[in-house]
């Protein structure tokens, strides 16, 4: 089976590494987008392990779509009566279109929905759907008139792992987090903090990853609604992945942030990510639990390294949707003293201002640009 699974830009190779590493292999990228071949158990444990990957498709047609007309068809060739329930609701919920002849998002979305029904009508022998169920999505890629048609397989973006229940002001993603971490080959022996901790979600993500707790454990997915569902191997799997969590090992995860508010908004999202791994625990019998990171109450200029060596990670306010662009800088200037503070560690900074090296008066190790949101931003690394 072909499928298909999203990411940010600038992640695909580390996402790729990921799709290799659980035994599937890779079938070229786009940017945002990896695809790899795998059985049909790698539609359930895709969406429960893949870090770095906000969505997983499942390929159903590739083929040359020069006109509408072979648009149509090859849609309609699939057998769309194998995956759907008979009261399916089906919405094509996104077209895009690169260097192709047809290049009307509108008209391909109508049609292809139009190709969709038609073939359910006849196979199910309707003249109209009820589509009193749940609903199931489609999207569209026509990459130099080659058409892609993909099926659904996460609903929520897998970036929502369920355990974040306030993210405060402009959140991180936890995939970007994710992806960061791996960007950094971030061990779990190494200590890790955060001094701009806002919602946990470094420290969160770096703990369910040492603990090797699957980020998608605690969560329902879109193929649960599909007509190929297969509960009981969905839940042989999740324990499966349950049965892999290390409990026994230590590690030193910890993070800060001059906000309260914050503060507690960490310790309460951390809480639940490690409740949710507790939960997948109790599901093969064991009662163990993954430990928590810890939070306090400070501000970064009053840090000082805890150990000789770690990774001081974070995401300070871009002066986008917190505060604005001088503020960020000024701060930015003021982090000079986290290169006295926490000599020998590692830094890791993601930010979308430019002026950062400039501000911070040094130049990093290594940089690389990566998509968080709707922005373009730069890890700036410092070894």
């Amino acid at each position: 089976m072909n499928y298909v699974a999203l990411c940010a830009v600038g992640a695909e190779k580390i996402l790729g590494n990921e799709i290799k590493h659980l035994g599937w292999s890779l079938n070229g990228n786009a940017p945002g987008r990896v695809n790899f071949t795998g059985e049909m158990e790698a539609l359930y444990r895709s969406n429960y392990c893949l870090r770095t990957s906000d969505r997983v498709y499942l390929q159903l047609a590739k083929y040359r779509a020069e006109n509408f007309d072979e648009l149509f068809e090859g849609c309609y060739r699939i057998n769309w009566q194998d995956f759907f329930k008979k009261d399916v609701r089906v919405v094509v919920d996104k077209v895009r279109i690169y260097k192709s002849r047809l290049n009307s998002e509108h008209t391909v979305q109508s049609m292809i929905q139009k190709a969709i029904y038609k073939k359910l009508g006849e196979k199910w022998h309707m003249t109209s759907l009820p589509e009193s169920g749940q609903r199931c999505d489609v999207r569209v890629y026509i990459d130099q008139d080659e058409a892609q048609i993909l099926l659904d397989t996460s609903g929520e973006a897998l970036h929502k792992r369920g355990y974040r229940t306030d993210g405060g002001i402009a959140p991180l993603r936890e995939t970007t987090a994710a992806a960061i971490l791996m960007e950094l080959m971030w061990k779990r022996k190494v200590p890790l903090h955060d001094p701009f901790c806002g919602s946990g979600t470094f420290a969160i993500e770096a703990a369910l990853y040492a603990h090797n707790v699957a980020p998608g454990l605690g969560r329902h997915f879109a193929y649960e609604n599909l007509a190929i569902y297969n509960q009981q191997l969905a839940v042989d799997m999740k324990k499966e992945e349950a049965s892999k969590i290390r409990t026994d090992v230590e590690c030193r995860i910890t993070g800060s942030d001059i906000d309260f508010k914050a503060v507690e908004r960490s310790k309460l999202n951390a809480e639940h990510a490690c409740v949710m791994a507790g939960r997948a625990l109790q599901m093969i019998g064991s009662d163990m639990h993954v430990q928590r990171p810890d939070f306090i109450q400070s501000d970064y200029v009053n840090l000082k390294a805890p150990y000789e060596s770690g990774l001081l990670l974070c995401n300070p306010p871009y002066g986008e949707r917190i505060g604005d662009v001088a503020e960020a800088e000024i701060l930015y200037s003021n982090m000079k003293s986290l290169f006295t503070d926490f000599e020998g560690w590692q830094m890791g900074v993601i930010t979308s201002q430019k002026s950062f090296e400039k501000c911070i008066g040094k130049r990093a190790t290594q940089s690389k640009t990566l998509k968080a949101g709707n922005l373009d931003t730069t890890l700036y690394i410092y070894r």
